[in-house]
């Protein structure tokens, strides 16, 4: 993945809060585990899900309806509890040829990239875009779902329409303990999906979550959606243009679609309950198989642009 060098980088929505310490996810969301912390089923991609009305009820309600808007899932946006401090760690990145000389750099393009799709794409379905903001951090941070600690792994809490980011994630588990992919679009790839479920918030898509667990649960199915929406971005992201109209990403090659490939398969409910228990147990799974997550990625990278084809609901059998 290569940006256009003379692209000019935007860092206003992507902070880093440096090291924390202590906690674990507390508040307003469920704490998805990943190898190393207890690990029974999650995985890398989790979306803060709140499962008990009680505590729905104490996030400000969820919209049944459906609808779309900012915030359509009923969660506030509510920054109050994330790390005020910014260490500055991205005041650098300014070019695309910042992004290809650096991966900090690198992180703020694709934030970019996806950005400016999203906020292009969106209105054509008829619903307001309002932007995500990322923020990196190592050991623990708040957030507006509670303090998170690296066990958790990159997640997106719909309270404050974040996406939180152990940067350390990527060698320490997802390569080392899981076995992925090392590319250089395999952090892309996750980014992508974890900016998918903040297009499941804005759409209202998240009150549609009932069953948590199986491979049928409309949990794996807000996963599996996630992956086929970062599909639909990997394919359009070389023609995306930012508000000057200049391209951002300059060259994305069949090897990078097969590193992000390679890491929705190591990353399958199925090969990480084979790595952390020596056994697969369907009804525990949460995100979906090897298999499905890399049809679903590839589903929404053939789909053209159609967010309709990511419509995980429509089949029997996500």
């Amino acid at each position: 993945m290569r940006f256009n060098p003379k692209a000019k980088l935007d860092t206003s929505r992507v902070h880093d809060s440096g090291r924390g310490a202590g906690g674990g996810m507390s508040g307003g969301g469920m704490q998805i585990p990943i190898p190393g912390g207890n690990m029974a089923g999650g995985g890398v991609g989790a979306v803060i899900i709140v499962i008990l009305f009680l505590v729905i009820s104490q996030c400000g309600g969820i919209d049944l309806s459906g609808g779309g808007g900012p915030s359509a899932s009923g969660f506030p946006a509510d920054t109050s509890r994330v790390a005020p401090d910014d260490t500055e760690r991205y005041a650098d990145c300014t070019t695309g040829a910042d992004a290809n000389a650096s991966e900090d750099c690198k992180r703020i393009a694709v934030e970019n990239s996806l950005y400016d799709f999203w906020s292009n794409t969106m209105p054509t379905y008829g619903v307001q875009f309002a932007a995500a903001t990322m923020q990196t951090f190592s050991g623990s941070t708040n957030t507006g779902c509670g303090q998170a600690t690296s066990q958790v792994g990159p997640f997106y809490c719909p309270v404050d329409q974040t996406i939180y980011l152990d940067t350390t994630f990527f060698q320490q588990v997802l390569q080392d303990q899981l076995g992925g992919p090392d590319g250089g679009f395999v952090e892309p790839y996750v980014i992508g999906h974890e900016y998918g479920h903040h297009i499941q918030n804005l759409l209202g898509t998240m009150s549609r979550v009932k069953t948590q667990q199986g491979p049928r649960s409309d949990a794996v199915r807000l996963e599996l959606q996630a992956d086929c929406y970062a599909g639909v971005w990997a394919q359009a992201a070389t023609s995306t243009q930012d508000a000057n109209g200049v391209p951002l990403v300059e060259d994305l090659t069949r090897q990078d679609v097969q590193e992000a490939i390679a890491a929705a398969q190591a990353v399958g409910d199925d090969r990480i309950q084979e790595k952390t228990q020596g056994q697969v147990t369907e009804e525990s799974w949460t995100h979906g198989s090897a298999a499905s997550r890399m049809k679903w990625f590839e589903t929404g990278y053939a789909s053209g642009g159609d967010l309709r084809a990511c419509d995980t609901w429509a089949v029997d059998t996500p």
